[in-house]
């Protein structure tokens, strides 16, 4: 067998393993470590072979855990849990329904600019569908919004957190790739609020049309001032991190240690206990060890697939293709939307961005390329960020669509009353606002590029 051939058996092996159960990061580094072993043994015989393949394998976590840029990962994961403890939610949400509920479907609405809000200090996408699935379903069903809707609303709302600062998924992405982390969060900001938006139009209408989602009125505008003192942590947090990144006042760890640190005295100011201190660093760390075990064990796997020849393989049938780029990209689009319907999105990006991004910056013309000299209209710096923000959100899409709908199956395990199936259904008109909002980003990429560029 050939080292290509080797690459493509271990990984049929690598999607056998995943779809059949078995943990990425595991699945991930046995294949990437027995196809290291495979390819040097043909070089140098069994016996050197394999500890050579064995001593590449078991030095990739270490040279990859002192990596500056990913101690980054734990201080926003910090950020997110700190926040719910300090009970940043309620007082987003309050706020929201005070100022937007007297719009049709105003408390739908409200809940995605809070979910938004969250977001923008969480991170994570199935905790703030979590926390909001008790926060803001009660309030709605109470207000006469349908079951659907309102659990449909929280599970849609929750995908924001991958795209709006500080986003892990777009640390992760950018460390695989291998660009600047602030360029890539600072990227999000835009794309966050442009898809927020399109869901908020989306609601409007619905609203309009079916009235199922009657409007909220009553509140005075000393009400709606009061609802106000208590979304201030959250603009310090979001200023202090887009700001840093924006400017270039401090890195992204930096960043996001300050951050963590504003929301922790607030925590305390509102009545935090060591308790729930101890169980936010109990969180922040059990999801850290789950996040960094998933990059180790792809990278391997990502070194076993250098070896093999795969990337470079795959780089060269994408451009032969006869297809215009655009073309090509809807279909590797298509192909996320796909997979994403089996796969978690941080799996699904660790093990195809070591493939299909480098076909993605030769189609636009390399990593050189002049923006004139490009396919796409844009220079690979900006191709990378672009291409970045198209994969997080079409990871977002997943997370709405049937089987895998990891928000759906969260709402529905807080509100045991909502079946999943009724939350998948109400999810659906949210899959149509994501198809647009990604149609809008590939129309217009300077929705994704104009705020990176102003950073350069």
């Amino acid at each position: 067998m050939t080292p290509f051939e080797v690459g493509l058996l271990m990984t049929g092996v690598l999607l056998v393993l995943v779809l059949i159960g078995v943990r990425v990061a595991f699945a991930a580094a046995f294949t990437g470590m027995f196809g290291l072993i495979a390819i040097f043994s043909m070089k140098m015989g069994f016996d050197r072979g394999f500890f050579v393949a064995l001593k590449m394998a078991g030095t990739i976590p270490h040279s990859k855990a002192v990596t500056y840029s990913l101690s980054v990962l734990p201080t926003f994961i910090l950020i997110g849990f700190l926040a719910f403890y300090a009970g940043f939610t309620k007082h987003l949400f309050e706020a929201s329904k005070r100022w937007l509920g007297w719009v049709p479907g105003g408390m739908a609405v409200g809940t995605i600019f809070a979910t938004a809000g969250f977001a923008a200090v969480s991170g994570a996408s199935v905790a703030t569908a979590a926390v909001f699935a008790r926060v803001a379903i009660p309030e709605m069903l109470a207000a006469g919004y349908s079951k659907r809707l309102s659990a449909a609303v929280v599970a849609a709302g929750g995908t924001l957190a991958s795209l709006i600062p500080p986003s892990t998924i777009l640390v992760i992405y950018a460390i695989l790739v291998e660009q600047s982390v602030g360029k890539l969060l600072v990227a999000g900001f835009l794309p966050g609020v442009f898809s927020a938006v399109v869901y908020m139009l989306i609601i409007v209408g619905l609203a309009f049309f079916r009235g199922d989602a009657p409007a909220v009125r009553g509140f005075t505008w000393k009400q709606r001032f009061e609802s106000l003192p208590g979304t201030f942590p959250i603009i310090a947090v979001v200023g202090i991190i887009f700001c840093s990144f924006f400017f270039g006042i401090a890195t992204p760890t930096e960043a996001g240690s300050l951050g963590a640190f504003v929301v922790l005295v607030v925590a305390f100011m509102r009545g935090m206990k060591f308790k729930q201190l101890g169980q936010a660093l109990h969180e922040t760390a059990k999801l850290t060890v789950m996040i960094f075990s998933l990059i180790w064990g792809v990278l391997v796997y990502v070194r076993f697939l250098g070896f093999a020849g795969l990337p470079e393989a795959f780089k060269d049938f994408v451009v032969g293709l006869e297809y215009s780029p655009w073309m090509i990209m809807v279909l590797i689009l298509c192909c996320y939307a796909v997979l994403g319907m089996f796969m978690d999105a941080i799996g699904m990006m660790i093990l195809t961005l070591p493939v299909v991004y480098p076909a993605v910056i030769a189609l636009n013309g390399g990593e050189g390329v002049s923006v004139a000299d490009s396919a796409f209209g844009m220079s690979g710096e900006a191709c990378s960020i672009w291409f970045g923000i198209l994969v997080v959100k079409m990871a977002e899409l997943c997370l709405i669509t049937p089987p895998i709908g990891l928000n759906c199956f969260v709402v529905s395990g807080v509100r045991p009353d909502i079946p999943v199936q009724e939350v998948f259904r109400g999810c659906v008109p949210f899959f149509i606002a994501d198809v647009l909002t990604i149609a809008g980003l590939l129309a217009f990429p300077a929705i994704i590029t104009i705020l990176p560029e102003m950073m350069s």
